[in-house]
């Protein structure tokens, strides 16, 4: 199965496309994995993001492994170096597609590439075991994140959690003392 890179979602997009400008910074030839994991945590608000500090994830120690790993892949320089994806990236982004059929998506979100690294063995997916990430905390973290909505457009990230967005827990403000009291 040939993997289509118009069934990702914007966010999907902007993630393969800073995982390949990481590689090319880089001079590597080969967009990996490791590339396309630090490409999901590069958007600061980004679903990635919230489903793995849901589970508990440092991400700043798990950044930080991830440049290290990148710091060993061979590079090379020159102007017009071409860059394709590895093997593996390519095992990614199928897996990736048939998570998001299995959970009748109609496209490839972030939390679906997020997803699918744990399921191609690679550096990227060892980073993630060595985290303490396993494959059922990422499901069930991506189920709460995204509320029971499905993947129907290229835009679904703007509807995952509106009410983290755009409202303000009170409850949690007036347990820290950050409210004034109700008379």
């Amino acid at each position: 199965m040939a993997f289509r890179m118009d069934k990702l979602t914007v966010k999907g997009q902007e993630a393969v496309q800073a995982a390949h400008s990481l590689a090319e910074q880089a001079g590597h030839r080969q967009l990996a994995p490791l590339h396309l994991l630090k490409g999901l945590l590069s958007e600061p608000d980004g679903i990635p993001r919230a489903i793995l500090e849901k589970i508990g994830v440092n991400l700043r120690q798990l950044e930080s492994q991830i440049d290290g790993e990148l710091q060993r892949l061979p590079s090379s320089s020159g102007s017009n170096m071409e860059i394709g994806p590895s093997r593996e990236l390519m095992q990614v982004l199928e897996a990736a597609q048939k998570q998001a059929d299995s959970m009748q998506d109609q496209f490839v979100s972030t939390e679906h590439l997020l997803l699918a690294v744990t399921k191609v063995d690679d550096a990227a997916k060892r980073l993630l075991e060595i985290n303490g990430i396993q494959e059922a905390d990422l499901l069930a973290a991506m189920q709460a994140v995204r509320g029971g909505h499905s993947v129907t457009d290229q835009n679904p990230e703007d509807k995952y959690q509106a009410l983290e967005k755009y409202g303000k827990d009170l409850v949690d403000l007036a347990r820290k003392g950050k409210i004034d009291p109700v008379i």
